[in-house]
């Protein structure tokens, strides 16, 4: 059968390539065509756009490239409408990914799965009525959702694990259990440029007395975790401007498990790297500056619906990490709670502890064989009845 996945930035191209796989498992005749990364385009297929060229965050960033964002759209719209696939499969992506669904049902070309849902339960929540007309099956990877789409709204959904769990699960079998070096503090400051340039300036402000004061003779070095689609020209801009010492900082490219594996500590961007850093076991601090932050925290309650902003805290289902959000998010902030989880502190036991019974929530491994198995029976399933 033919799919044509979506995804839109860095995490979905790695969450979609691990469902390519399964799918090929589940059905051996499968190709694919797609918006998305690198990643994918090691399993197969063709990749029609990558998603450095459609991945803009934030209102001014949108509104300075509408026009591209538009082009993609109506690009995508018609490479669905000429190749004519068996299921559209739509990663996150929520913004462009709604409407490619209301296209597909519109013209009734085929089935919408949607695998790792919109965060509805967070902002947005009349998407629902989206959801609800345009997507034949969505696919949870966290298990908070089924409660929220299934006893608020009434719209049954498969809860199939998630993915990051198989994506450690597979590193730590191949490189054995995480051992983190006793001097390695990584900085994961997010995926798209502007979150890079909000966080990373702030985190390297954190960490410089453990390079240049009283800590420095501990040897501390300081990694950070290079995003795949930023050029490295754009990371030894900001550590210029930093000023640290030369030799405390190390850029380390398409490695971040590596990375995370001899951490003994991390201040990560929220977002998927909060969920990766926990299953590694590494003692973390969430960031997330926003500029006008003042403001955002002051209106964040109107229009955030849920308590924390990180996986961690959200599937756990209370605070297991401190998030430093908006204007909480600054250098003295981030440094006091990152001392807080070094090695012989309670907070760092307690966090630990906090991430065991995270782990134990989300489920085993196997989440996109799961996935796959569902959305190859319900397409064959389609195709006997005609």
């Amino acid at each position: 059968m033919k799919y044509f996945l979506i995804a839109g930035e860095a995490s979905g191209d790695l969450h979609a390539a691990h469902l390519m796989k399964a799918l090929r498992e589940a059905d051996p005749e499968a190709s694919f065509r797609y918006y998305g990364g690198d990643c994918m385009q090691a399993v197969g297929g063709t990749l029609l756009a990558h998603y450095r060229d459609l991945a803009y965050m934030g209102f001014v960033q949108v509104a300075l490239h509408l026009r591209t964002i538009l082009r993609g759209m109506s690009r995508c719209r018609q490479a669905i409408a000429a190749w004519r696939p068996d299921a559209v499969i739509l990663v996150d992506y929520p913004g462009f990914n709604l409407k490619m669904a209301r296209f597909v049902k519109q013209q009734d070309l085929c089935p919408v799965f949607y695998y790792i849902s919109p965060k509805i339960w967070a902002w947005k929540e009349h998407r629902i009525g989206d959801i609800r007309r345009t997507v034949d099956r969505l696919f949870s990877i966290l298990p908070f959702e089924v409660d929220f789409f299934e006893r608020k709204h009434h719209y049954p959904i498969s809860y199939v694990g998630n993915p990051t769990v198989d994506e450690v699960a597979a590193y730590v079998a191949r490189h054995g259990q995480p051992r983190p070096d006793g001097r390695t503090i990584a900085l994961l400051p997010g995926s798209r440029r502007q979150e890079i340039t909000d966080n990373l300036s702030r985190m390297l402000e954190a960490v410089k007395p453990l390079c240049t004061g009283p800590q420095a003779g501990a040897g501390w070095q300081i990694c950070i975790a290079a995003a795949p689609a930023i050029p490295r020209s754009f990371y030894s801009r900001m550590l210029q401007r930093a000023a640290l010492p030369e030799g405390c900082v190390e850029l380390v490219e398409g490695d971040t498990y590596r990375l995370l594996s001899h951490a003994t500590a991390a201040l990560v961007t929220s977002g998927t790297a909060t969920l990766e850093t926990a299953l590694l076991g590494v003692p973390q601090v969430v960031c997330y500056y926003m500029r006008c932050g003042w403001l955002v925290s002051r209106i964040r309650p109107y229009f955030l619906k849920v308590p924390f902003i990180s996986l961690v805290n959200l599937i756990a289902g209370r605070e297991v990490v401190a998030e430093l959000v908006a204007d909480g998010m600054t250098a003295d902030n981030a440094r006091r709670h990152l001392l807080d989880i070094l090695p012989g502190t309670p907070g760092r036991e307690a966090m630990l502890r906090g991430y065991a019974d995270m782990a134990a929530r989300l489920g085993e491994p196997g989440a996109p064989a799961r996935a796959a198995a569902e959305m190859v029976a319900r397409l064959n399933e389609r195709k006997q009845q005609g």
